[in-house]
């Protein structure tokens, strides 16, 4: 579950929410004047949240590629073409 701090932790309590960002893995949501500004991950959490969204983009381009043809592959042609490469 994410925290929600005011803008001025960042400052007066960096240390503690570095900790919290890095024991957790969970973002620390900073919020000014009641409202959300900012989110603050530990630079892993941040790699591991970019590596599943370029992940979910290649699944969904390999999806619509899939609708837009008629031609299927079986494990054993896709397997003869790789070895084929090499």
């Amino acid at each position: 579950m994410s925290n929600i701090r005011p803008v001025s932790d960042l400052r007066n309590n960096f240390a503690d929410i570095s900790r919290q960002v890095h024991e957790s893995d969970e973002p620390v949501i900073l919020t000014k004047n009641g409202y959300g500004d900012m989110v603050v991950l530990s630079m892993e959490a941040f790699e591991n949240m970019a590596f599943q969204s370029e992940i979910l983009g290649k699944l969904q381009e390999a999806e619509e590629q899939a609708l837009a043809s008629e031609k299927r592959y079986s494990t054993k042609e896709i397997l003869k073409e790789i070895k084929a490469l090499f």
